[in-house]
């Protein structure tokens, strides 16, 4: 049996891998498609040729293969949507001599009536549960959940499962991260995990709120507390989260008397309203979030240190969208779905050089600025792809830049390490100074000192 199985192994591949109805997949440990069976190309409609070497994120909507070979994680029975169908997928990481060196990936497809009925049952459970939660948007203010949070790099999966962990608890938590990094999408993915989903979500944007009005806007007042308060008093956002969670955006910027009137709640776990006579008692969950230096204000007198212990029970740092280079592609492929949907125009890919750019690109907007820069693209452009041209003149390259060979691994790579040279460079070697035209933290800073052999 060995040696029949030797001999006409190559048979045996083509019957068992070419004219299955499963379709396979298999990637190298960069992503790139290096086999992909006769089932799978037929169902995507895509030529066998035209496929192999391309990133697999940009052959299969909604893949994770590549996800795969980054974590070394198996992922077996997983329900992924592809072309209108719901399918279910397995992703096996392969392994040489103890390292990651691809993955293979099979997805189960028999145009059958009983997986069509299987898919239309799936179909409908999903419309039930969108039901539901759009139920919980309108009754509680919850707009965004974890499902929402686009981006699978190592970095955002180490944070999702944070965030699961975090959520069920009373604990406060403290959000950190630059501006457009999607704190309040966080925030709202917290409230919706947590047993309070069911209670009010209310958000306070510290900032926007001017100092004379901050205590009736967070406590209440009773009628005729002031000249000018309304007829039957008014609720204070505080009463309002009642049971439920009270995100308290930008906190940073809260003035320092309304940071000792909030420390007293936390403490006390009651208010009392403007006009009233006894305190009551409130039950709600902090969620804070700022993208200031909060330990820097403590020394300059203007952020309380002992509110900042009460809200950091549990600290939460995003990263910034440049940290995260491997999640761009995602990001802006979930943001240009949107927009399509939204404007109606007929904008169905990205072009790859424009794909390039914006990897290349710093975002110091971070996420904000990626859904500003696809949708400008896309009222822009006369083609069904958005292309270099489409994007702001921010983003063109130098007319200096040198043109590079090698997979975008490579460019990325050798970009960055002749960034942190140049860097150094105008630094005159001042580290601290380096880090802070770069924007990264120390820790990543010194790794990738290392990691191009620049210490």
């Amino acid at each position: 049996m060995a040696t029949l199985t030797s001999e006409y192994k190559d048979e045996i591949f083509e019957t068992v891998f070419e004219n299955a109805y499963h379709c396979f997949v298999v990637v190298d440990d960069q992503g790139l498609v290096t086999y992909m069976n006769n089932s799978y190309c037929r169902f995507l409609e895509l030529d066998k040729q035209e496929v192999i070497g391309k990133h697999v994120a940009d052959v299969i909507e909604n893949t994770r293969m590549h996800i795969v070979v980054q974590t070394g994680k198996e992922e077996i029975a997983d329900l992924q949507y592809i072309r209108g169908n719901h399918m279910i997928a397995n992703r096996i990481p392969v392994r040489s001599e103890g390292r990651i060196v691809g993955a293979v990936g099979t997805v189960l497809y028999r145009d059958t009536k009983e997986w069509m009925l299987m898919n239309s049952h799936i179909k409908d459970l999903l419309l039930e549960i969108e039901h539901y939660r759009n139920q919980l948007k309108e009754q509680h203010g919850i707009t965004y959940s974890l499902h929402d949070i686009a981006g699978s790099s190592k970095q955002m999966s180490e944070l999702k499962e944070k965030i699961k962990k975090v959520s069920p608890g009373d604990v406060s938590v403290l959000l950190r991260g630059e501006s457009g990094t999607g704190k309040e999408l966080f925030a709202h993915s917290i409230h919706h995990l947590s047993e309070r989903n069911t209670k009010p979500f209310v958000k306070v944007n510290c900032a926007a709120i001017p100092e004379h009005l901050i205590e009736s806007e967070l406590f209440g007042y009773k009628e005729g507390a002031f000249t000018g308060a309304k007829r039957g008093g008014k609720l204070g956002k505080f009463q309002l989260a009642d049971g439920g969670t009270l995100f308290l955006d930008e906190i940073g910027d809260m003035p320092l008397s309304a940071q000792v009137k909030i420390l007293r709640v936390l403490q006390e776990g009651e208010i009392e309203s403007i006009g009233s006579e006894a305190p009551k008692k409130v039950d709600v969950r902090i969620i804070a979030a700022t993208n200031q230096p909060l330990e820097q204000l403590i020394k300059k007198q203007l952020f309380r240190e002992d509110l900042f212990y009460r809200i950091n029970v549990v600290q939460v740092f995003i990263p910034p969208l440049r940290e995260r280079p491997d999640d761009i592609r995602i990001i802006t492929k979930f943001i240009l779905h949107k927009v399509r949907a939204r404007t109606g125009k007929r904008v169905m890919d990205i072009d790859p050089a424009a794909m390039t750019q914006l990897t290349y690109y710093s975002w110091p907007g971070n996420i904000r600025e990626l859904e500003n820069v696809i949708e400008s693209a896309v009222h822009l452009t006369n083609d069904e792809k958005i292309t270099v041209a489409d994007l702001p003149d921010r983003m063109h390259p130098p007319a200096n830049i040198e043109k590079r060979t090698g997979n975008l691994k490579e460019i990325l790579e050798l970009t960055e390490k002749k960034t942190i040279q140049h860097v150094m460079k105008e630094s005159k070697g001042d580290k601290e100074r380096a880090m802070q035209i770069l924007g990264i933290k120390k820790s990543s800073f010194y790794e990738k000192l290392r990691k191009y052999g620049l210490s």
